[in-house]
Protein backbone atom coordinates (compact mmCIF):
# COMPACT_ATOMS: atom_id res chain seq x y z
CA UNK A 1 0.00 0.00 0.00
CA UNK A 2 1.60 3.48 -0.94
CA UNK A 3 2.17 5.86 1.77
CA UNK A 4 1.86 9.38 0.64
CA UNK A 5 4.04 10.80 3.21
CA UNK A 6 7.30 13.39 2.44
CA UNK A 7 9.31 15.71 4.26
CA UNK A 8 9.41 19.48 2.91
CA UNK A 9 12.19 21.91 4.65
CA UNK A 10 12.78 19.88 7.48
CA UNK A 11 8.36 19.42 7.96
CA UNK A 12 6.77 15.92 7.63
CA UNK A 13 3.77 16.33 5.44
CA UNK A 14 1.31 13.58 5.09
CA UNK A 15 0.67 13.95 1.25
CA UNK A 16 2.87 16.37 -1.11
CA UNK A 17 -0.21 18.77 -1.62
CA UNK A 18 0.38 21.81 -0.35
CA UNK A 19 -1.99 25.06 -1.04
CA UNK A 20 -0.33 27.77 -1.93
CA UNK A 21 -0.30 31.44 -1.08
CA UNK A 22 -4.14 32.70 -1.98
CA UNK A 23 -7.88 34.09 -0.96
CA UNK A 24 -8.06 30.44 0.04
CA UNK A 25 -5.28 30.36 2.69
CA UNK A 26 -6.41 33.79 4.10
CA UNK A 27 -8.97 32.24 6.85
CA UNK A 28 -8.56 29.45 9.66
CA UNK A 29 -12.32 28.45 8.52
CA UNK A 30 -11.36 27.83 4.74
CA UNK A 31 -7.89 26.29 5.96
CA UNK A 32 -9.67 23.63 8.06
CA UNK A 33 -11.88 23.04 5.20
CA UNK A 34 -9.15 22.37 2.98
CA UNK A 35 -7.05 19.85 6.15
CA UNK A 36 -10.48 18.13 5.63
CA UNK A 37 -9.57 17.79 2.33
CA UNK A 38 -6.97 16.20 2.87
CA UNK A 39 -3.98 19.16 2.26
CA UNK A 40 -0.72 18.15 2.94
CA UNK A 41 -0.08 21.80 4.49
CA UNK A 42 -0.63 25.58 3.41
CA UNK A 43 0.93 28.42 2.85
CA UNK A 44 -0.90 31.55 4.34
CA UNK A 45 -1.88 33.93 2.38
CA UNK A 46 1.22 36.31 1.73
CA UNK A 47 1.80 40.16 3.95
CA UNK A 48 2.70 42.41 0.91
CA UNK A 49 5.23 45.10 1.47
CA UNK A 50 4.72 46.54 -1.48
CA UNK A 51 1.00 46.82 -0.08
CA UNK A 52 1.90 47.80 3.40
CA UNK A 53 4.13 50.80 1.97
CA UNK A 54 1.70 51.84 -0.47
CA UNK A 55 -1.51 52.15 2.44
CA UNK A 56 1.00 54.12 5.05
CA UNK A 57 2.44 56.06 2.41
CA UNK A 58 -1.26 57.35 1.71
CA UNK A 59 -1.75 58.53 4.95
CA UNK A 60 1.32 61.13 4.72
CA UNK A 61 0.42 65.02 5.35
CA UNK A 62 -1.05 65.31 8.29
CA UNK A 63 0.70 68.25 9.53
CA UNK A 64 3.80 67.03 10.74
CA UNK A 65 6.25 64.21 10.79
CA UNK A 66 5.72 62.99 14.04
CA UNK A 67 2.43 62.13 13.18
CA UNK A 68 2.97 60.80 9.72
CA UNK A 69 5.37 58.62 11.01
CA UNK A 70 3.09 57.38 14.03
CA UNK A 71 0.05 56.33 11.04
CA UNK A 72 2.18 54.75 8.86
CA UNK A 73 3.59 52.68 11.76
CA UNK A 74 -0.33 52.05 12.90
CA UNK A 75 -0.99 51.13 9.48
CA UNK A 76 1.80 48.50 9.21
CA UNK A 77 1.91 47.07 13.01
CA UNK A 78 -2.13 46.66 12.32
CA UNK A 79 -1.79 44.40 8.65
CA UNK A 80 1.13 42.65 10.62
CA UNK A 81 -1.11 41.92 13.34
CA UNK A 82 -3.57 40.43 11.14
CA UNK A 83 -1.30 38.09 9.67
CA UNK A 84 0.16 37.05 13.28
CA UNK A 85 -3.42 36.33 14.10
CA UNK A 86 -4.40 34.03 11.57
CA UNK A 87 -1.41 31.96 12.24
CA UNK A 88 -2.48 31.67 15.62
CA UNK A 89 -5.35 30.80 15.17
CA UNK A 90 -4.68 28.25 12.45
CA UNK A 91 -2.42 26.56 14.69
CA UNK A 92 -4.61 26.30 17.48
CA UNK A 93 -7.62 25.09 15.11
CA UNK A 94 -5.16 22.71 12.43
CA UNK A 95 -3.19 20.24 12.54
CA UNK A 96 -1.26 20.34 9.55
CA UNK A 97 1.86 22.49 9.17
CA UNK A 98 1.43 26.37 8.83
CA UNK A 99 3.77 27.87 6.21
CA UNK A 100 3.97 31.87 6.97
CA UNK A 101 5.12 34.19 3.70
CA UNK A 102 5.82 36.90 2.95
CA UNK A 103 6.21 38.90 -0.75
CA UNK A 104 8.78 41.90 -0.42
CA UNK A 105 10.73 43.82 -2.57
CA UNK A 106 13.60 44.95 -0.18
CA UNK A 107 15.98 44.33 2.23
CA UNK A 108 14.60 46.51 4.94
CA UNK A 109 13.95 46.18 8.54
CA UNK A 110 9.99 45.68 8.38
CA UNK A 111 11.51 41.89 7.40
CA UNK A 112 12.25 41.24 10.89
CA UNK A 113 8.63 40.51 11.31
CA UNK A 114 9.93 37.12 10.29
CA UNK A 115 10.62 36.67 14.16
CA UNK A 116 7.14 37.24 14.99
CA UNK A 117 5.74 34.99 12.84
CA UNK A 118 8.00 32.23 14.46
CA UNK A 119 6.90 33.28 18.10
CA UNK A 120 3.05 32.94 16.31
CA UNK A 121 3.23 29.31 16.09
CA UNK A 122 4.72 29.43 12.30
CA UNK A 123 6.09 25.90 11.01
CA UNK A 124 7.65 27.35 8.36
CA UNK A 125 8.82 31.17 6.19
CA UNK A 126 8.39 31.38 2.55
CA UNK A 127 10.12 34.66 0.61
CA UNK A 128 8.79 35.53 -2.45
CA UNK A 129 10.46 38.48 -4.15
CA UNK A 130 8.49 38.87 -7.27
CA UNK A 131 9.32 42.02 -9.38
CA UNK A 132 10.83 42.72 -12.92
CA UNK A 133 13.93 44.30 -13.59
CA UNK A 134 13.23 46.34 -16.68
CA UNK A 135 15.62 49.71 -15.10
CA UNK A 136 17.74 50.65 -18.51
CA UNK A 137 20.85 51.00 -16.29
CA UNK A 138 20.23 47.53 -14.34
CA UNK A 139 23.18 46.15 -12.56
CA UNK A 140 23.36 42.41 -13.99
CA UNK A 141 23.11 40.10 -10.93
CA UNK A 142 22.04 42.51 -8.97
CA UNK A 143 18.37 40.90 -8.80
CA UNK A 144 19.89 37.46 -7.41
CA UNK A 145 22.25 39.13 -5.01
CA UNK A 146 19.07 41.05 -3.38
CA UNK A 147 17.60 37.37 -3.00
CA UNK A 148 20.27 36.38 -1.29
CA UNK A 149 20.81 39.59 1.30
CA UNK A 150 17.03 39.05 2.10
CA UNK A 151 17.70 35.44 2.93
CA UNK A 152 21.01 36.29 5.19
CA UNK A 153 18.40 39.29 7.29
CA UNK A 154 15.93 36.62 7.80
CA UNK A 155 17.83 34.14 8.57
CA UNK A 156 19.39 36.06 11.22
CA UNK A 157 15.75 36.32 13.02
CA UNK A 158 14.57 33.31 12.34
CA UNK A 159 14.92 30.02 13.23
CA UNK A 160 12.48 27.99 11.67
CA UNK A 161 13.00 26.98 8.27
CA UNK A 162 13.02 29.31 5.37
CA UNK A 163 11.86 28.39 1.82
CA UNK A 164 12.18 30.92 -1.38
CA UNK A 165 9.84 31.04 -3.71
CA UNK A 166 11.51 32.12 -7.45
CA UNK A 167 9.70 33.37 -9.77
CA UNK A 168 10.28 32.21 -13.50
CA UNK A 169 12.34 35.30 -14.81
CA UNK A 170 16.20 34.31 -14.18
CA UNK A 171 18.81 33.61 -16.61
CA UNK A 172 20.18 30.45 -14.37
CA UNK A 173 17.62 29.44 -11.19
CA UNK A 174 19.98 26.90 -10.65
CA UNK A 175 22.82 29.16 -9.80
CA UNK A 176 20.63 30.94 -7.42
CA UNK A 177 19.44 27.97 -6.12
CA UNK A 178 22.96 26.88 -4.71
CA UNK A 179 23.80 30.53 -3.72
CA UNK A 180 20.03 30.18 -1.25
CA UNK A 181 20.85 26.81 -0.08
CA UNK A 182 24.52 27.75 0.88
CA UNK A 183 22.86 31.26 2.66
CA UNK A 184 20.35 28.41 4.44
CA UNK A 185 17.45 28.26 2.53
CA UNK A 186 15.55 24.68 3.53
CA UNK A 187 13.88 24.87 0.31
CA UNK A 188 13.26 26.18 -3.18
CA UNK A 189 9.71 26.61 -4.90
CA UNK A 190 9.54 26.50 -8.64
CA UNK A 191 7.80 29.01 -9.74
CA UNK A 192 5.73 32.01 -9.00
CA UNK A 193 3.56 33.89 -11.13
CA UNK A 194 3.91 36.81 -12.44
CA UNK A 195 0.97 38.99 -13.01
CA UNK A 196 0.13 38.64 -16.68
CA UNK A 197 -1.25 41.75 -18.76
CA UNK A 198 -3.43 42.10 -21.75
CA UNK A 199 -4.82 44.52 -24.02
CA UNK A 200 -8.02 45.14 -25.15
CA UNK A 201 -8.35 46.14 -29.05
CA UNK A 202 -12.04 47.21 -28.44
CA UNK A 203 -11.40 49.77 -25.89
CA UNK A 204 -8.25 50.21 -26.23
CA UNK A 205 -7.33 49.52 -22.48
CA UNK A 206 -5.16 47.11 -20.59
CA UNK A 207 -6.83 44.38 -18.59
CA UNK A 208 -5.46 41.12 -17.27
CA UNK A 209 -4.88 37.77 -18.96
CA UNK A 210 -5.06 34.45 -17.51
CA UNK A 211 -5.32 34.54 -13.39
CA UNK A 212 -5.65 30.94 -12.90
CA UNK A 213 -2.55 28.34 -14.17
CA UNK A 214 -3.01 26.05 -16.59
CA UNK A 215 -1.75 22.49 -17.36
CA UNK A 216 0.51 23.89 -20.39
CA UNK A 217 2.52 25.36 -17.43
CA UNK A 218 3.65 22.14 -15.81
CA UNK A 219 6.64 21.18 -18.49
CA UNK A 220 8.89 24.66 -17.36
CA UNK A 221 8.63 24.15 -13.92
CA UNK A 222 9.62 20.04 -14.54
CA UNK A 223 12.37 21.39 -16.81
CA UNK A 224 14.04 23.11 -14.51
CA UNK A 225 13.04 21.10 -11.29
CA UNK A 226 15.42 18.11 -13.07
CA UNK A 227 17.80 20.49 -13.42
CA UNK A 228 17.71 21.91 -10.26
CA UNK A 229 17.66 18.58 -8.54
CA UNK A 230 20.38 17.47 -9.90
CA UNK A 231 23.11 19.95 -9.84
CA UNK A 232 21.82 21.10 -6.45
CA UNK A 233 20.91 18.50 -4.59
CA UNK A 234 20.68 19.54 -0.86
CA UNK A 235 17.22 21.36 -0.34
CA UNK A 236 13.86 20.76 -1.19
CA UNK A 237 11.84 21.29 -4.26
CA UNK A 238 7.73 22.11 -4.57
CA UNK A 239 6.56 22.66 -7.86
CA UNK A 240 3.94 25.72 -8.24
CA UNK A 241 2.01 26.25 -11.18
CA UNK A 242 0.46 23.77 -13.58
CA UNK A 243 -0.18 21.15 -10.87
CA UNK A 244 -4.01 20.29 -11.46
CA UNK A 245 -4.33 16.56 -10.96
CA UNK A 246 -2.54 13.69 -9.24
CA UNK A 247 -0.41 13.15 -12.87
CA UNK A 248 0.88 16.44 -12.44
CA UNK A 249 2.15 15.42 -8.75
CA UNK A 250 4.08 12.42 -10.24
CA UNK A 251 5.53 14.18 -12.93
CA UNK A 252 6.90 16.64 -10.25
CA UNK A 253 8.17 14.10 -7.92
CA UNK A 254 9.72 12.48 -10.63
CA UNK A 255 11.56 15.42 -12.18
CA UNK A 256 12.98 15.96 -8.36
CA UNK A 257 10.49 18.16 -6.11
CA UNK A 258 9.43 16.53 -2.50
CA UNK A 259 6.00 18.84 -2.93
CA UNK A 260 3.95 20.64 -5.20
CA UNK A 261 1.78 23.56 -4.48
CA UNK A 262 -1.24 24.06 -6.00
CA UNK A 263 -4.34 27.17 -6.28
CA UNK A 264 -5.67 27.29 -9.24
CA UNK A 265 -7.04 23.73 -9.06
CA UNK A 266 -8.62 23.85 -5.78
CA UNK A 267 -10.23 27.57 -7.39
CA UNK A 268 -11.79 25.55 -10.29
CA UNK A 269 -12.85 22.44 -8.66
CA UNK A 270 -13.19 23.00 -4.84
CA UNK A 271 -11.49 21.26 -2.08
CA UNK A 272 -12.32 18.25 -3.56
CA UNK A 273 -10.29 17.90 -5.86
CA UNK A 274 -6.98 17.33 -3.26
CA UNK A 275 -8.71 13.42 -2.71
CA UNK A 276 -9.00 12.90 -6.32
CA UNK A 277 -5.17 14.51 -7.09
CA UNK A 278 -4.35 12.35 -3.91
CA UNK A 279 -6.37 8.85 -5.42
CA UNK A 280 -4.86 9.45 -8.67
CA UNK A 281 -1.15 9.77 -7.45
CA UNK A 282 -1.74 6.73 -4.63
CA UNK A 283 -3.16 4.82 -7.45
CA UNK A 284 0.05 5.16 -9.73
CA UNK A 285 2.40 3.96 -6.99
CA UNK A 286 0.46 0.78 -6.64
CA UNK A 287 0.32 0.40 -9.93
CA UNK A 288 4.35 1.03 -10.14
CA UNK A 289 5.06 -1.25 -6.66
CA UNK A 290 6.22 2.26 -5.17
CA UNK A 291 5.51 2.21 -1.44
CA UNK A 292 6.80 5.61 -0.41
CA UNK A 293 7.53 9.05 -2.27
CA UNK A 294 10.99 8.84 -1.51
CA UNK A 295 11.72 6.06 -3.88
CA UNK A 296 10.77 7.63 -6.69
CA UNK A 297 11.45 11.21 -6.06
CA UNK A 298 14.10 12.70 -8.64
CA UNK A 299 14.59 9.24 -10.97
CA UNK A 300 13.82 11.04 -13.74
CA UNK A 301 16.13 14.11 -13.15
CA UNK A 302 19.04 15.65 -15.32
CA UNK A 303 21.70 13.50 -13.73
CA UNK A 304 19.19 10.30 -14.20
CA UNK A 305 18.20 10.18 -17.74
CA UNK A 306 21.46 9.54 -19.10
CA UNK A 307 24.42 11.12 -21.05
CA UNK A 308 22.30 13.64 -23.41
CA UNK A 309 20.07 15.73 -21.10
CA UNK A 310 16.64 16.41 -23.14
CA UNK A 311 15.50 18.81 -20.66
CA UNK A 312 18.63 21.22 -22.08
CA UNK A 313 18.58 22.96 -25.60
CA UNK A 314 20.06 19.13 -27.45
CA UNK A 315 17.21 17.98 -27.75
CA UNK A 316 15.70 21.26 -30.11
CA UNK A 317 16.87 20.29 -33.68
CA UNK A 318 15.87 16.34 -32.80
CA UNK A 319 11.85 17.67 -31.35
CA UNK A 320 11.32 20.27 -33.62
CA UNK A 321 13.39 18.70 -36.72
CA UNK A 322 10.60 15.85 -37.01
CA UNK A 323 7.75 17.89 -35.67
CA UNK A 324 4.37 17.21 -38.28
CA UNK A 325 2.38 19.29 -37.33
CA UNK A 326 0.42 16.58 -34.96
CA UNK A 327 0.95 15.94 -31.46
Amino acid sequence: MAQLKTTFAGLSLENPVIIGSSGLTDSAEKIRRLEEAGAGAVVLKSVFEEQISAESGHLQGYGSPEADNYLQTYVRSHTLDRHISLIREVKGSCGIPVIASINCCSDSEWVDFARTMEEAGADALELNVLSLQTGRDYEYGSFERRHVEILRHVKKVAGIPVIFKLGSNFTNPVALASQLYANGAAAIVLFNRLYQPDIRTDSLTLTHSAILSGPHELAERIRWTAIASAEVPQPDYAVSGGVHDGEGIVKSILAGASATEICSAVYRHGPEVIGAMKKELSDWMNGKGYESVAQFKGSMNARTIGEVNPFERTQFMKYYGGYSGEE
